[in-house]
């Protein structure tokens, strides 16, 4: 018993499993029945190759086949024979809609896009144009605005600021101390006149009261100040803190304008500065011309535009003239316009609208462009 079961183990033949049993396979090619209609893989490869054996099913291209197969059968005997033969006979699903089926041809109408091929007139295109150029080259009103804003705005500040350099008693000692300056006949020395006068400008840029002058007394004893004196000092500090506050306000406008311009004009800054200085300088030299031409006539006419007639007029031997005489107002004008004047060039230069500034080219490299 234990010998015969390894003979007949080695004496036994294999037997192949069903799944991968290949003897019942046709000939036929894998996947050729997915192959387009029309083009018979299997059955053109065995018509042109010579002295291949075709299919017993196959029939031939031109109806002949077997004894069995009737005269032009498209009967085919592989799967791509089948499906080609299926495909020949059915007809077209679109065999309505192609011109020389036999069916009248049906023509598809053009869009509406006629309209888009004519061409306006030429006033109007002329118009379109010009419209779009404008649209084109227009600039924003805001930075004129600034610009404008900032040239007006500019010789106002420049005085205010000079008028502030001279209410100041640094002003006053370069006055009292200088050469030429005329003395007071009626005792005051020059201290005196520092002292008394330093009161005098102090009061003009503080927020005191009128007693602030009022309360103050000569070494004798006496009131130093009028009662006319410090009701007009008082009406010259409502002027003088009025000024300056339309200073500071116009300052701040300007600010706010070099700040936008900055962002948003190219130039702009420069341009603003540019106009205003020139504005600058022709008020200065307008007021310096009619201040030269008749002085008293001038001064007169200006302290009737902010005060009312004779209140800022006094005797030689009251204290304001004593510590303000006209010599000094004369040189308080030419400091103001000095300074102004002086500020104003320096911007002009500054600001002058050169090739560069104004973003062209050298003029050399211009003509040679030219």
């Amino acid at each position: 018993m234990k010998d015969e079961t390894p003979a007949r183990a080695k004496s036994a033949k294999p037997q192949p499993e069903p799944l991968l049993d290949t003897s019942g396979d046709s000939d036929e090619p894998a996947f050729s029945w997915m192959a387009p209609a029309g083009r018979d893989t299997a059955g053109s490869r065995a018509e042109d190759t010579p002295g291949a054996d075709r299919p017993s099913g196959s029939s031939s291209v031109d109806g002949s086949g077997d004894a069995g197969t009737a005269p032009g059968s498209t009967q085919a005997g592989t799967r791509a024979d089948r499906k080609a033969a299926e495909a020949a006979a059915a007809p077209p699903s679109d065999a309505g809609d192609r011109p020389g089926n036999g069916s009248s041809p049906v023509f598809n109408e053009p869009l509406d896009t006629s309209a888009l091929h004519v061409r306006p007139p030429e006033e109007e295109v002329e118009r379109r144009n010009a419209e779009r150029e404008n649209a084109a080259n227009a600039k924003p009103v805001a930075p004129r605005v600034m610009q404008v804003l900032l040239a007006i705005c500019f010789p106002v500040v420049l005085l205010v600021l000079a008028v502030r350099a001279v209410t100041s008693p640094l002003f006053l000692w370069v006055e009292y101390n200088r050469p030429g300056f005329p003395g007071d006949g009626y005792g005051f020395s020059t201290d005196d006149r520092m002292t008394y006068g330093s009161y005098a400008v102090d009061y003009l840029s503080n927020w005191s009261g009128p007693r602030y002058l009022g309360d103050l007394v000569h070494r004798s004893g006496d009131r130093l100040f009028k009662d006319g004196e410090v009701s007009h000092m008082a009406d010259v500090k409502l002027v003088i803190l009025s000024t300056f506050g339309a200073g500071a306000l116009l300052l701040l406008l300007c600010l706010v304008a070099v700040l936008y311009l900055r962002r948003r004009s190219t130039g702009g800054v420069r341009r603003g500065l540019f106009a205003g200085s020139i504005i600058t300088l022709v008020i200065i030299l307008g007021l310096g011309t009619l201040a030269f031409l008749g002085w008293q006539q001038f001064f007169t006419e200006f302290h009737r535009i902010f005060f009312a007639d004779g209140s800022w007029t006094f005797s030689l031997d009251d204290t304001l003239i004593r510590l303000f005489p006209g010599q000094f107002w004369i040189d308080a004008g030419i400091a103001i316009a000095g300074l102004v004047l002086l500020t104003a060039l320096v911007t002009l230069v500054l600001t002058w609208p050169t090739r560069r500034r104004r973003g062209l080219p050298p003029r050399e490299a211009a003509e040679d462009q030219a």
